[in-house]
């Protein structure tokens, strides 16, 4: 059986096959060898060959790299992947249900929604923080001239974690939200809505126990689409964020100064918290759907 499936190759099987290899280990070699690397004896290096296996530069991680707070640049990478994730499910579903009927401008409206995924990140995040570092300019001339000083002497900036930096994430997050909820409601048969209608369910009524639980599995789709994105996020967030770091950009400005293992451990850490998000995210889908057809 198996010389026969040979034989039924095409003659571009094996050229294919190779590239492919090779493409899945340059996407997932890296990451690999960074797992493989942060899991160092004490006298470990930045390359190979691999000097024991221990979890000591995860202890040295947990105690602090140097300067840098790695504590609380997590729990505020943390936090603003939460909130993007929820601003971009709920502003998703609504734009999906708007969409559902035919607007005036729809078109228009889309294209501006979805311009941002063209535009190159450094320049939306530099138009961000040169936006909202004039609404300081205006905020203090205004506090000035109302005669606010004490106001003014404890004013800092606008810049923040869930200002600039929650708008910046928006730019990337909410187009593919927008893009996954319109395919979604393109599929949708809206036979089942007007059948709730027709039994003298209320609109809200129809939406919760007929229209959420069919678009359920891709609105946590885009809940993991927000907050993974929004965690790994470096050059949206890069002059959007003020004085404070998100836990990618200190990784960034660690690689030029650790030269221990501790910052793969870094890495390891904040990419199996990626994977955690993922797979609670598939793992609730998967219970929906279930959920669904025993309701069936």
């Amino acid at each position: 059986m198996s010389a026969r499936i040979r034989e039924q190759r095409a003659p571009g099987f094996w050229p294919l096959a190779l590239v492919f290899t090779l493409f899945v280990v340059f996407l997932y070699g890296p990451m690999i060898t960074i797992f493989v690397l942060s899991f160092q004896g004490p006298e470990g290096g930045l390359t190979f060959p691999l000097r024991g296996i221990s979890l000591h530069w995860f202890y040295k991680l947990a105690e602090g790299l140097g300067t840098v707070d790695i504590g609380a640049a997590f729990r505020r990478s943390l936090m603003l992947g939460t909130v993007v994730m929820a601003f971009t499910v709920v502003l998703s579903v609504l734009a999906g249900l708007a969409f559902r009927k035919r607007l005036k401008g729809g078109n228009a409206l889309f294209f501006v929604a979805v311009a941002s995924l063209i535009m190159p990140s450094i320049i939306v995040s530099l138009g961000i923080g040169l936006q909202f570092r004039l609404l300081d300019t205006g905020l203090k001339e205004a506090l000035g001239a109302v005669g606010a000083t004490s106001t003014l002497e404890q004013y800092g900036t606008s810049l923040g974690l869930l200002t600039s930096a929650l708008g910046a994430h928006l730019t990337w997050t909410l187009p593919f939200g927008l893009l996954i909820m319109f395919a979604v409601f393109n599929r949708f048969n809206p036979a089942y809505e007007e059948a709730a209608r027709d039994l003298g369910a209320t609109p809200w009524q129809a939406f919760r126990h007929v229209v959420l639980p069919l678009i359920g599995p891709s609105i946590i789709g885009i809940g993991m689409f927000g907050f993974t994105l929004s965690w790994d996020e470096i050059a949206r967030t890069s002059q959007a964020i003020g004085d404070v770091n998100t836990l990618p950009l200190e990784l960034q400005a660690l690689t030029s100064t650790v030269t221990t293992p501790s910052i793969y451990a870094l890495g390891t850490v904040t990419t199996v918290v990626s994977f955690v998000v993922m797979g609670i995210a598939l793992g609730t889908a998967a219970w929906l759907r279930r959920r669904a057809t025993r309701r069936a």
